[in-house]
């Protein structure tokens, strides 16, 4: 099993929230002060630097007008880490397809990281959460469409080596033809997220990684068991565990009592959530049929969803947060790797909200030398 560390890289230092009605969107920017937020960017790449160092990957993500993610351009931070970094691979997961005006430029983005990094970049594609529609200045409506489109045009612009094609379609180009091409030949591996069974056929059909987030135990096991169902059918074989990601909130002390504390700050994940129904679910974004079954006990629901304000022992108990020491950490992924079928990596979130460096570096050093290397143990059930 991999293990890929990564964080939101949040802005934390925020008002009182009864005085704002949403953290993601409209919380005005005279709230960010850009020497905390550049003290931040330091902390946050040294701690990926650190797990480097220690042997793990490293993950980097975007998110737009929120406190929650202060990277709002994924592809500056992967190029950062391509040149600072010396062996750990890096994942994008990822760029929201749907709600960028050219795919071409995210292709040839991607390829000049791939190229700085020698051959260590994973490209992860997402269709972009509901709250950034407005942000994006884009439409809710057609979002799987318009992802899956710009997905085929982008590998088509890697693998195409022999000048220029023409793309019609939501997007119009005469003449692609990108350079630099990718490192990785034919291509850098590709990432998807998972959000709903209905949505995972189209990833296992193209054999990319699945990675789904804090979904715990039930939902977990119902996407895994349908990518592995088409899997299956389309290529004739048995999915092999590496197609399968899980994100999870990671926190290991050295003693349990270190380790709740500490995971009690990464809890402000789930709890700074602050986002009014307007925006969190804009119409046109959830397809009817799912809309149909939302409230439905037949419904699989995301953790996640529910997990605000909740006790640190439920989160750890529905799979959404693993926290203790090394042993207690290394039992309770064992104990969830088995109960939904196995899977290949954790995408392990070992930073969140006020957590300061010594904390966040001392858990992740724990981790790198004490967790990772017992995962190895893992094989697919």
């Amino acid at each position: 099993m991999q293990t890929w560390y990564f964080s939101e890289c949040p802005y934390p230092a925020l008002p009182d929230p009864d005085t704002y009605d949403s953290i993601r969107v409209s919380l005005p920017n005279k709230n960010f002060d850009p020497v905390v937020g550049a003290g931040l960017y330091d902390m946050y790449l040294d701690l990926w630097q650190q797990a480097d160092e220690q042997g793990l990957n490293v993950m980097t993500n975007e998110h737009h007008a929120t406190a929650t993610c202060i990277v709002p351009a994924t592809p500056l931070m992967a190029a950062i880490l391509a040149r600072t970094t010396k062996k750990a691979r890096i994942l994008i997961l990822g760029n929201p397809i749907a709600n960028r005006r050219d795919p071409l430029r995210i292709a040839e983005e991607m390829a000049m990281i791939d190229v700085l990094s020698k051959g260590r970049l994973e490209v992860g594609f997402v269709r972009g959460v509901p709250f950034e529609v407005l942000p994006a200045n884009s439409r809710p409506t057609g979002m799987h469409e318009r992802m899956w489109e710009a997905h085929d045009l982008i590998l088509k612009a890697w693998d195409e080596h022999e000048g220029p094609f023409s793309w019609e379609g939501t997007w119009h180009h005469r003449y692609v033809n990108i350079w630099p091409r990718p490192y990785q030949q034919p291509r850098p591996p590709v990432w998807v997220t998972g959000t709903s069974p209905s949505s995972i056929p189209p990833i296992a059909q193209r054999g990319h990684t699945m990675a789904c987030f804090v979904t715990g135990w039930d939902m977990t096991k119902k996407l895994y068991d349908s990518y592995r169902e088409t899997y299956t059918a389309t290529n004739g074989v048995e999915c092999p565990a590496d197609r399968l990601a899980y994100g999870v909130q990671v926190f290991v002390g050295e003693t349990e009592a270190q380790a709740r504390v500490g995971a009690e700050k990464l809890r402000w994940y789930f709890d700074a959530n602050k986002v009014p129904p307007y925006l969190a679910q804009p119409p046109g974004y959830t397809a009817p049929a799912r809309l149909a079954m939302i409230g439905t006990s037949t419904a699989p629901v995301p953790q996640a969803r529910q997990a605000k304000n909740q006790s640190l022992d439920w989160m750890i108990e529905k799979g959404v947060l693993f926290a203790g020491t090394p042993d207690q950490v290394v039992d309770q992924i064992r104990r969830f790797h088995d109960a939904v079928g196995g899977f290949g990596h954790i995408l392990m979130m070992g930073h969140a909200g006020p957590m300061g460096f010594k904390e966040t570096s001392r858990s992740l050093e724990l981790y790198a030398t004490e967790v990772a290397p017992r995962l190895g143990e893992l094989a697919s059930v």
